[in-house]
């Protein structure tokens, strides 16, 4: 089964400007990224971007880097434009790899895009990580997923889901998760089939994509069945603040 990766990767950043380039332990961001994917089975990696700067320096540690339009309104527009310019078929799976990811184990790389493979029926293919604290089930920042007993997604949401009904209405404020109930932390990384991508950039946004600020959602009110499964390794947070920056670098 052969794959690809394109990793998208913008200059523009309200908290961090220019953050593919940013230095950790002697290499970008984006360099570190790009070693990760092609550590993973990818028969080939792209990044995708709009900026010049992080192209010319693609090109310096040897990447295959492919300029987009500075109009997209999201990463899945960018990967759509990059496998219309690479002419992929349309079964061709794509996986989508944060440009702020450098920790990223190429594992979870292979398993997302051997799990869409596996779910033909399946349009994208995620995965999620368990929760075991009810601060992260509440916290807004968290996107959650709830799926069925073959992996297929029922909804992803910001909220907490599913609700303990009886347990939270007597907690209150000091609510717990209860043993029976499980809770899944949505991870944001996709496999796709370029057919799919070719169809999401014609759809309008979605309501419920407007409303929990979530793109996959669009997909799913399409119609579109979406797979998720545990990840076989744990996949570090990515870095969107200062702070992360700092830590990653002290890690490095």
């Amino acid at each position: 089964m052969s794959f690809s990766v394109i990793i998208p990767a913008r200059y523009a950043s309200t908290r961090l400007e220019g953050k593919p380039l940013l230095d950790i332990g002697g290499c970008s961001m984006i360099e570190h990224v790009h070693q990760r994917a092609t550590a993973s089975q990818a028969s080939q990696v792209v990044i995708a971007t709009d900026d010049q700067r992080i192209a010319d320096v693609a090109g310096e540690f040897g990447a295959n880097a492919c300029m987009t339009s500075s109009e997209h309104e999201s990463g899945t527009d960018r990967l759509q434009e990059v496998a219309r310019r690479l002419q992929l078929p349309d079964q061709h799976i794509v996986v989508n790899v944060q440009g702020d990811e450098p920790l990223i184990p190429p594992a979870v790389i292979d398993q997302v895009a051997n799990n869409l493979a596996a779910n033909p029926e399946a349009g994208i293919a995620t995965l999620v990580e368990p929760i075991h604290d009810a601060q992260t089930v509440f916290d807004p920042n968290v996107v959650k997923v709830v799926m069925d007993n073959t992996g297929r997604c029922l909804y992803f949401s910001r909220a907490p889901i599913p609700w303990d009904r009886d347990a939270w209405k007597e907690q209150g404020s000091r609510r717990q998760l209860q043993q029976q109930a499980r809770y899944y932390r949505h991870v944001g990384i996709y496999a796709y089939r370029v057919e799919f991508l070719h169809q999401f950039v014609s759809w309008p946004v979605s309501v419920l994509e407007s409303t929990e600020k979530l793109e996959q959602l669009r997909a799913m009110e399409n119609g579109v069945m979406i797979h998720a499964s545990e990840a076989v390794e744990s996949i570090p947070a990515g870095i969107d603040t200062p702070e992360d920056l700092e830590n990653i670098r002290a890690m490095f």
